[in-house]
């Protein structure tokens, strides 16, 4: 290479290296991503009048950290549960490095390598904490009825897996309850565990349901750590979480639902600005007086509108 010709710049770390990846990427519901990881179409499930979920198109990117936001009742979870196999849907598709997951079980797609926590944590209680991590590692020979029988053909692979399990307790600082039941952790140490245990799995994609849900202030610093290193090591990320000072600060990429559908997507501080996002989570006439609400309506209630007075917005009580 010649002296003057300057060198390409090189990411030095994996968040460089996905908001480069999203640079070009439209700021569009459904926008195309130059790797994407999950994809789903036409996504649609119904609970006898109601559209739970409505999702034309979206595609997660490989190696980013993605948020999953929208108002309470916007569908994020269900969507969740349609894509992990934990439910059904009316119609639609999507895949998973282009495998269609559609009908697949849960324990199909985890073992793919594509697991999820939950907003209510699965953690077994009456098992130890080590116990619950061994039970996350998949393609366990001693599972297999003949081959239990014989401890040599799987008394090897055991002793792998509890080494994996050791060395993920200790990065998420649960090795001191190593020997404790499930049941007497903490709200936010049972978060931890579900991290850690779905980390057993090896996964390439990793959907957190409200991962700071019920977690104290001393422990949501740690839980974010972990998620950004989820990213470093090559893991891709895709959450549901309503507090949007986490969301702006790990957040590479936002996806924004409302009523069941995709309504904006783009970096964390462009969405939040977007005023589609601004009417889903404050209403349409957030910034509206009483009085000009009433008339845009054609409300027919003029004693509103000699009491509405300037100040009269639903934007003001927030």
């Amino acid at each position: 290479m010649p002296a003057d010709t300057p060198a390409t710049p090189v990411a030095t770390s994996r968040k460089e290296a996905a908001t480069a990846a999203l640079t070009d990427v439209p700021r569009e519901p459904g926008a195309a991503k130059p790797d994407p990881v999950l994809i789903a179409d036409g996504v649609t499930r119904r609970f006898g009048g109601l559209t739970a979920v409505n999702v034309d198109h979206v595609e997660v990117q490989r190696g980013a950290i993605t948020a999953l936001i929208g108002p309470n009742g916007a569908g994020k979870t269900t969507f969740f549960n349609l894509l992990t196999g934990f439910d059904k849907p009316d119609e639609g598709t999507w895949s998973f490095n282009e495998k269609p997951l559609n009908g697949v079980a849960p324990y199909k797609v985890a073992r793919m390598g594509m697991v999820r926590t939950f907003q209510l944590t699965k953690v077994l209680s009456k098992l130890t904490v080590i116990e619950n991590m061994r039970l996350g590692a998949t393609s366990q020979r001693g599972e297999r009825l003949f081959i239990g029988l014989i401890p040599a053909l799987w008394r090897g692979q055991e002793r792998e897996i509890t080494e994996r399990a050791n060395d993920l307790l200790a990065r998420f600082n649960l090795d001191a309850k190593r020997e404790d039941f499930a049941g007497s952790l903490s709200g936010g140490q049972r978060k931890l565990l579900e991290m850690a245990r779905a980390l057993m799995v090896e996964p390439e994609l990793v959907m957190l349901d409200e991962p700071m849900a019920g977690v104290n202030p001393a422990l949501t610093q740690s839980l974010l750590g972990h998620v950004k290193d989820l990213r470093e090591q090559g893991v891709t990320v895709l959450f549901v979480e309503h507090d949007m000072d986490m969301v702006r600060d790990i957040s590479d990429w936002v996806i924004v639902m409302a009523q069941g559908a995709v309504i904006a997507e783009g970096p964390p501080l462009e969405v939040m600005a977007d005023q589609r996002v601004i009417d889903a989570y404050l209403g349409a006439h957030h910034d509206l007086s009483l009085a000009e609400i009433v008339k845009e309506e054609g409300i027919d209630a003029p004693e509103l509108l000699d009491t509405a007075g300037p100040t009269s917005s639903p934007k003001d009580a927030l």
